[in-house]
């Protein structure tokens, strides 16, 4: 069973939804995830945040994704996830990304550079030992599409209206879309919550039921932070929510009646 995948769609729907000139996010912000298997077993956890760093002696946003499993399920399928990239505080463009995964047995270790003056994305494979360079265009890696989206201005959004993304990963470039389905006051551990609702349009096969199986809900205000990911697996479901955060940009926004 993949966590940081899943998350991968949800982090990606997140930054979709900033108004323009709010500051969506900072350096702090952490957000914490309970993951549940066909809504009632436990299955692990997952995590994102926010920091600066410097990389060949700039400033950048450095964040950092986990997940792994817990409970019953790590004792027959174990997950160890660890997703991380450098990216410009100005453009969002990504510098540096770092790839390692174990899920079940299968891993993948792999550093992604990216080199603007050439147009290319250097690949340390360290697994396989192999390195590999390919061109790239105007591309985004698996974590910094999630911070460089969420300036992205879809206020005038109707329901049924999709938005395009071309993500980097493992030396290949992957067409992402995401469509909006409306608004839902949801209720969260934290209180009502008004949350934007998307649905990301994933490729159906050995993970997932369909190509339209998974549900994300978003916080409707100036932070647009994951709140519940639903999807139909091939066997069974998963479910996430959001069970902890700190450091956000903004007020978290809750429903009083």
């Amino acid at each position: 069973m993949k966590i940081l995948p899943y998350f991968i769609c949800l982090f990606l729907t997140i930054n979709l939804f900033a108004q323009e000139k709010t500051t969506v996010f900072k350096e702090g912000e952490w957000l914490r995830f309970k993951m549940s298997y066909s809504g009632f077993l436990k299955a692990g956890n997952a995590t994102l945040s926010v920091e600066k760093d410097s990389l060949n002696g700039k400033e950048v946003y450095h964040v950092t994704g986990k997940g792994w499993t817990t409970g019953i399920i790590k004792w027959f399928f174990k997950v160890n996830d660890d997703y991380q990239s450098y990216f410009d505080i100005e453009t969002g463009k990504p510098y540096l990304f770092k790839r390692k995964i174990n899920e079940g047995g299968y891993k993948k270790h792999r550093h992604t550079t990216f080199n603007y003056e050439t147009n290319t994305a250097y690949i340390q494979d360290f697994k396989n030992q192999k390195d590999t360079i390919v061109p790239i265009g105007n591309v985004q890696d698996m974590m910094s599409s999630f911070y460089y989206l969420r300036n992205y201005d879809v206020s005038k959004m109707k329901p049924g209206e999709e938005i395009g993304l071309d993500m980097f990963m493992d030396s290949q470039v992957y067409p992402f879309k995401l469509r909006f389905l409306g608004t839902e006051i949801l209720k969260t551990r934290f209180g009502k919550i008004k949350t934007l609702r998307f649905r990301p349009l994933v490729q159906a096969g050995r993970v997932f039921k369909e190509n339209e199986s998974v549900t994300i809900w978003i916080t409707a205000d100036d932070n647009k932070i994951p709140i519940k990911l639903k999807a139909s697996l091939a066997v069974g479901s998963l479910r996430a929510e959001l069970d902890a955060y700190k450091g956000l940009a903004n007020s978290f926004k809750i429903i009083f009646d």
